[in-house]
């Protein structure tokens, strides 16, 4: 299959806001560059001083957004949608398209993906990547391949953070939107007798069973295509939806029918400015907050339903 990546370069400080809106144009992810902090991050993932010449001659002012559209999708259309949204949140620009075909896509995606350590537990190593593991932490190997959810955004993160403190032998874990499927694997890893993962991207299913099949966790995953309230059954004990403001607003008004007694609900994928829909929108459908984290510009909250408190 052949590809159309769209590159937008924005100041730093417009990368979230433009980041969110990147989102928007694909089900299956998006990647950043984004150099600003390029010692400081050397030096807390891979305890290292000595960086590349090329990396120390990239522009620190200036991240740019990696985006990939099929040659079935329009992405003359998507290229249009973005200049006209980065326009009326009034953020500068510079963007440009050009074809890869699936060969070049994968290669770009192991230029910037490396093992990122996770809360006090976890570990992502990219398949192609050695880890020293020194403080014997739980390794979730993930090839991202065409779908959304490395656990290096910040929304991703958020969620696995608060994983690692509701997950145990007993839950029975439901990804809404898995995209790779990386919350529903790390929950196995973590401990979770059983996690499902269901997502409307037909792509994103297959790489997250492929990530299950890496991790040797395909017989305690499950992963389906298709609509939540069309695919899935069942009650659960933690539920996780890393997604948008939007939609998490709309799935809180139904979302308590797969939960258990005392389950707890993790959502993320919210940015800043969303922060009060969302938290209205769980008190209206009578959900208590019982964590917050933030991270960068988002944020990720653990609720509990007023039939489940």
């Amino acid at each position: 299959m052949n590809w159309t990546e769209i590159t937008v370069a924005v100041a730093n400080r417009d990368t979230d806001i433009a980041a969110a809106i990147a989102n928007m144009t694909v089900p299956y992810g998006i990647y950043i560059e984004d150099y600003s902090d390029l010692e400081e991050g050397a030096q807390e993932i891979a305890h290292i001083d000595l960086i590349d010449e090329e990396l120390v001659a990239k522009d620190r002012d200036t991240s740019i957004i990696h985006i990939y559209i099929s040659e079935c999708d329009n992405a003359a259309e998507a290229l249009e949608f973005l200049k006209e949204r980065l326009t009326a949140e009034g953020i500068g620009y510079k963007a440009e398209a050009v074809g890869v075909n699936d060969s070049d896509w994968n290669e770009n995606w192991k230029k910037y993906f490396h093992a990122t350590e996770i809360g006090e537990k976890l570990a992502i190593v990219p398949s192609w990547e050695k880890y020293e593991n020194k403080n014997n932490r739980t390794i979730l190997q993930i090839d991202p391949g065409a779908a959304f959810g490395t656990g290096t955004h910040a929304t991703t993160s958020l969620c696995l953070e608060m994983l690692q403190n509701y997950v145990n032998d007993c839950t029975e874990m439901l990804d809404i939107g898995c995209g790779s499927g990386i919350l529903a694997v790390a929950s196995v890893l973590l401990g979770a007798k059983t996690a499902v993962g269901v997502d409307i991207d037909a792509q994103s299913v297959k790489t997250a069973k492929a990530n299950a099949e890496i991790n040797s966790v395909t017989d305690k995953t499950e992963f389906i295509v298709g609509d939540l309230a069309e695919k899935v059954s069942g009650k659960y004990s933690v539920v996780c939806a890393n997604i948008v403001a939007d939609v998490v607003i709309r799935l809180l008004g139904n979302v308590k029918n797969y939960m258990e007694e005392n389950a707890v609900l993790i959502v993320s994928g919210i940015i800043d400015v969303r922060e009060k829909d969302v938290l209205n929108a769980a008190e209206k459908h009578g959900f208590t907050v019982t964590e917050k984290r933030y991270k960068d510009n988002w944020c990720a909250f653990a609720l509990k339903g007023d039939n489940n408190a």
